[in-house]
């Protein structure tokens, strides 16, 4: 039986909608990411009706849920296999994910201990194949 959040709350997300840089449409050179407005005219630092909407304080999302996957638990990368023992006492509010540089030997190690500390992992067969006898 794989391991339960200690409290599973409903994730209400209040903006689903990433807030586009201004122009990233028009211009390839311009990334999609956000960044402030700065210029001296610019019409949507200066918030005109009608232009694109900039993304305010409101729109974060709920403290309590904040970072939590949809499975209930807060996500701790795993980059050796020592830091599998950080989830000993928080298994019910965090899982493990297995980062991608981490070689197959380890990987066996960190999911065998997983498994002894009752912690969920998100990606416990990644990378990890059967070998058929040619």
């Amino acid at each position: 039986m794989a391991v339960q959040p200690l409290n599973k709350t409903k994730i209400i997300k209040k903006i689903t909608k990433h807030p586009n840089r201004f122009q990233s449409d028009k211009y390839y050179r311009v990334g999609a990411s956000w960044r402030k407005p700065h210029g001296i005219d610019s019409r949507i630092r200066r918030k005109y009706r009608g232009n694109q909407m900039m993304p305010g304080v409101g729109q974060a999302s709920n403290r309590k849920t904040r970072h939590l996957l949809p499975n209930g638990f807060k996500k701790l990368l795993i980059r050796s296999p020592k830091d599998i023992e950080l989830l000993l006492m928080n298994n019910r509010t965090y899982c493990a994910e297995i980062a991608n540089t981490i070689s197959g030997k380890n990987r066996k190690a960190i999911v065998q201990r997983a498994k002894e500390l009752n912690v969920r992992l998100t990606n416990s067969t990644a990378k990890l194949r059967k070998q058929t006898a040619e």
